[in-house]
């Protein structure tokens, strides 16, 4: 699927840093996933846009994802989640905060509940983005936050209901989605078809030449976080980090040794994930033995920064 050219590259909010005609001074952006609600906020100054909070909450909007209906828990405790990060937000100066929401709440048939119920408690309106818009926004993010050529770069997004990949094609954005997810294949049990699932959008991203393959979303930074047994997550020392496959297979083997009380007890590893943490793994093997790479450079730059970017670009 084609999303449209692509020109941006650069260092860390290299392309903000460009734009000098926004009056906003602070910006902040919501993304409402599958797995987890997540805030960024950021701030002009003279030298450039600086990062003001970064916050995460596992909020499991995707509970029981495969019957296509958000549960009214999980609303409770997202809806809850966006309310404290909009007020932080505001109470950091913020004029203006932007709010998405991917995948769980793009398949489900009561959407329109949860966001009537974000309006009415937070007076925050959510986006609900497509797979083509949350596939280009997290590309955005990606090649504004690494020095990184776009032209051989492939983006994976492995998020808790689906996965994007996102590459660069005769000088065209494209993308490919697929329903395989953290939490979807935790909750359907059993991931053997997962080569076969992935296949036909893996046999589009294949072109001749060198490919840096770039990964972003929680399990990927995750993966980064335990090879450094980082008790306290530390985004500078995960941003960059590069993971090898045979090491991502030794992480792998170690997680599904142990129990899931062991496992929640792992360094690197928030306990919230442990649940979950095989499934995406699996999915981040599958895709760099499809690709035909050994190595998966880790990315904290993602769909948050590409739709403050995607604001400061309207104005």
């Amino acid at each position: 699927m084609e999303l449209g050219s692509n020109s941006h590259k650069g260092n860390c909010f290299y392309f903000l840093c460009q734009i000098g005609v926004l009056n906003v001074q602070v910006i902040a952006a919501i993304d409402i996933g599958t797995n987890s609600t997540r805030l960024l906020v950021v701030q002009r100054t003279e030298a450039g846009w600086v990062e003001l909070a970064r916050k995460l909450a596992s909020t499991r909007l995707g509970e029981g994802i495969r019957r296509g209906v958000l549960l009214p828990s999980a609303m409770e405790r997202t809806v809850e989640a966006v309310g404290l990060f909009y007020r932080e937000a505001l109470g950091l100066g913020a004029q203006r905060v932007v709010a998405a929401a991917t995948s769980a709440v793009r398949d489900a048939s009561n959407r329109e509940e949860f966001l009537a119920l974000v309006n009415q408690r937070v007076g925050l309106p959510v986006r609900v983005l497509s797979g083509v818009e949350e596939a280009r926004l997290s590309y955005l993010g990606v090649i504004s936050g690494l020095n990184i050529e776009p032209e051989s770069t492939v983006v994976v997004d492995v998020g808790g209901g689906s996965t994007e990949l996102i590459w660069i094609q005769s000088g065209r954005l494209r993308m490919a989605s697929v329903k395989a997810g953290a939490v979807r294949l935790t909750g359907a049990g059993g991931r053997c078809e997962l080569a076969a699932i992935l296949r036909p959008a893996l046999s589009q991203v294949r072109q001749p030449g060198a490919v840096n393959l770039v990964g972003v979303g929680g399990t990927v930074t995750t993966l980064a976080a335990i090879d450094q047994k980082l008790v306290e997550y530390d985004p500078r020392l995960v941003h960059g980090y590069v993971l090898t496959t045979g090491r991502i297979k030794e992480i792998l083997s170690m997680l599904a040794s142990l129990e899931l009380a062991e496992r929640r007890r792992v360094p690197g590893l928030q306990p919230e994930r442990a649940d979950i943490i095989l499934a995406g793994v699996e999915i981040v093997l599958a895709v760099m033995e499809g690709l035909a790479v050994d190595r998966l450079v880790v990315s904290e730059s993602d769909i948050l920064l590409g739709l403050i970017q995607e604001e400061v670009e309207r104005k």
